[in-house]
């Protein structure tokens, strides 16, 4: 644990970790509650979202490349390797698979907001599957985070 690729994984883990909670637990959920428009508050949250994703992607691409330098094929039976690969999963289904389909349905339902228009029951499954989703990511968090130390 003494050399710079790791504690720099630590810090990597924190922020990748810290940000997944911080924006989904306690970021989003103020937006809704605190602005009236709902449009607006989502439109934030889907770009805090999006922001997220980035950091989880260069954070689990930083965290796999510097485990197989240090570890070698020998990281591939490690617990750590593979939660940090089920978020990067994760991650990319969300951004480039749930995301997308998300951003189809409110646009479709211009002008009027998603949630009361045709596509309302749509919008809420798929929604849904995005939260999932997020909260197994952010459990597998904090597993991850036990995991390296």
């Amino acid at each position: 644990m003494n050399h710079w690729s790791d504690k720099l994984a630590l810090i990597v883990i924190t922020v990748w970790v810290g940000a997944l909670w911080a924006i989904g637990y306690l970021a989003a959920p103020t937006l809704f509650h605190a602005l009236s428009d709902r449009q607006l508050a989502g439109m934030l949250a889907g770009k805090m979202f999006t922001l997220v994703a980035y950091v989880g992607m260069g954070s689990a691409f930083y965290l796999l490349i510097q485990r197989l330098v240090r570890h070698g094929t020998g990281s591939l039976k490690q617990g750590y390797f593979w939660l940090v690969f089920s978020m990067l999963l994760l991650t990319l289904a969300g951004h480039f698979g749930i995301q997308p389909i998300i951003a189809e349905l409110k646009a479709l339902a211009m002008p009027a907001d998603v949630m009361h228009s045709v596509f309302a029951d749509r919008f809420k499954t798929w929604h849904g599957v995005a939260s999932i989703a997020y909260l197994i990511e952010s459990l597998l968090g904090v597993m991850l985070v036990l995991k390296a130390r």
